[in-house]
């Protein structure tokens, strides 16, 4: 039985086979474009944020959903935490540069959707 292409590990090439269902890169996407993960790309895109900033900006996010969403983007390498030792803690994030490299074309994205949307409802 022959095994398709999306089927294949990583070769000589250094490339991911992120139809593969092992593939490292295939978590990070995922934690990227969740419900949650593009908001906060986007949102931490201008400014480093406290939890409760961020908390805030996001409409709708539960506290649970953006914990869980901050500790895998985190884990991903995307952004950083820094928890200051106070009471109670303020704990802030940021994007990393490879998170500022994978968040610039989201943020790109909703401004090119936002523009289009914005000149059909004038139109």
């Amino acid at each position: 039985m022959e095994v398709g292409k999306q089927f294949t590990l990583a070769g000589a090439t250094g490339r991911y086979e992120v139809f593969h269902t092992t593939c490292p890169a295939r978590e990070m996407v995922d934690h990227v474009t969740s419900r949650w993960g593009i908001w906060v790309l986007i949102a931490l895109q201008t400014n480093d944020l406290r939890f409760f900033e961020l908390r805030e900006s996001i409409v709708g996010i539960s506290e649970k959903m953006l914990s869980q969403t901050l500790r895998g983007l985190v884990a991903d390498g995307l952004i950083w935490r820094r928890v200051e030792p106070t009471t109670p803690p303020q704990v802030t994030y940021g994007l990393t540069e490879f998170g500022r490299d994978v968040g610039e074309p989201l943020a790109d994205l909703f401004g090119r959707i936002t523009k289009r949307l914005s000149a059909q409802l004038e139109a």
